[in-house]
């Protein structure tokens, strides 16, 4: 097991920031996930999108989710939750000015490039992204990702957060060199002696020479992005031919299928907040409808979506979507505070005491199970011609 977390604005200087710690070879780290290991492959969704070779999955899992008529669940214990467990945030020795933190209401942010990033760094949010992990890879069946990977040598994760996804990689490809960039450094020191985190902002001047990688993967990156064409085509121009892009978000856009969500519901109010707050940052939430066209625009091939539902609370009938919306549920409830501190506080001017007064009916209506809310999820894959 061994450690590894760089500053790559140093490295584009040639100059090392850290150097991980050597640990017993023999030390594995602990799943925190598994993937099957015969990771299916994808069929297109349009003919004009060509399609992998042996691509043999259903992709389209949108079907209406069946309501559980039985019960109404209102409290997080109604259906035995439990988070896996995080691993440690601490991380290796790198230069102080880099290991600064800014903080603002009770809340840690990134020092790093501030400012480019308005949600919290801290264990409260570590602890909810690992939640949030854990909950779209229960909805994706277990699979970490849908590109059709052979034998991938080269794996880059944009934005990796806590670097549970990499993590899991290293462990799932374990012949592979996966690499995970992010402007914090909170992730574990312990990991896979092939995986290493790079201090790194993903708009800024890409380090990795044009065809060196075989797969980039980017998930819920959507608040955090100005320029999607801009970042696309670096991709594109770091992948080798026949290399893979995939991009997996959430879609913060409340819809209902059976009009039980009523007019006025603030968990929709919020979402739309959220969005125009962000929008002062120059981020646009709802950024994700476009992914398939920025990756047809940049020049990949069998371009494909795999979407699917999240349900918003514990009112579906089956047990797997009754537990992710469960997950759903509490990881938007714990990030309410957090999130909304600089959209609203610095992009919409709210004061802060009508921010916590306005949090109290969100969090009313969040936790009312008779509003069959669900938000999308997209998956959105590309090949590099080969």
């Amino acid at each position: 097991m061994e450690s590894t977390t760089e500053a790559a604005a140093d490295r584009r200087s040639d100059e090392t920031v850290s150097k991980g710690k050597d640990k017993d070879p023999k030390t594995k780290s602990p799943p925190r996930t598994k993937t099957p290991p015969d990771v299916s492959e994808v069929k297109p969704t349009t003919q004009q999108h060509q399609s992998p070779p042996e691509a043999e999955i259903e992709t389209d899992d949108t079907a209406t989710i069946e309501v559980d008529s039985r019960h109404n669940y209102d409290s997080a214990s109604d259906a035995g939750y439990g988070t896996d467990e995080a691993g440690s945030t601490a991380s290796t020795s790198i230069s102080s000015s880099i290991r600064d933190y800014a903080f603002e209401n009770n809340r840690r942010y990134h020092k790093y490039q501030e400012g480019r990033y308005q949600f919290p760094n801290d264990e409260p949010e570590q602890e909810r992204e690992d939640m949030k992990h854990s909950m779209i890879v229960n909805l994706c069946d277990g699979r970490l990702h849908f590109a059709p990977l052979h034998n991938p040598q080269r794996i880059l994760d944009v934005g990796t957060g806590t670097g549970i996804w990499a993590t899991d990689m290293g462990d799932e490809y374990p012949e592979a060199d996966v690499q995970g960039i992010d402007l914090s450094p909170i992730q574990p020191q312990w990991v896979p002696p092939n995986v290493h985190f790079i201090l790194d902002d993903a708009e800024a001047e890409w380090v990795y020479p044009e065809n060196s990688l075989d797969y980039i993967h980017l998930r819920h990156m959507t608040s955090s992005i100005r320029d999607w064409p801009l970042l696309v085509s670096r991709a594109y121009e770091a992948l080798a031919p026949g290399g893979w892009i995939e991009m997996q978000e959430l879609m913060f856009d409340l819809r209902c299928d059976d009009d039980s969500v009523r007019p006025g519901n603030m968990v929709a109010g919020f979402f739309d907040n959220m969005k125009k707050g962000l929008e002062s940052f120059g981020v646009d939430l709802l950024a994700m409808r476009k992914n398939q066209q920025f990756l047809l625009d940049a020049g990949f091939i069998h371009v494909q979506e795999v979407p699917r539902k999240v349900p918003v609370g514990v009112w579906p009938k089956g047990q797997k979507m009754k537990t992710i919306g469960l997950y759903n549920r509490s990881m938007i409830y714990d990030a309410l505070s957090g999130v909304s501190i600089k959209p609203f506080k610095h992009g919409l001017k709210w004061p802060q005491e009508e921010i916590e007064l306005y949090l109290v009916g969100v969090r009313k209506d969040l936790m009312d199970s008779s509003q069959h809310g669900y938000i999308p999820f997209h998956v959105v894959i590309g090949q590099k011609p080969e």
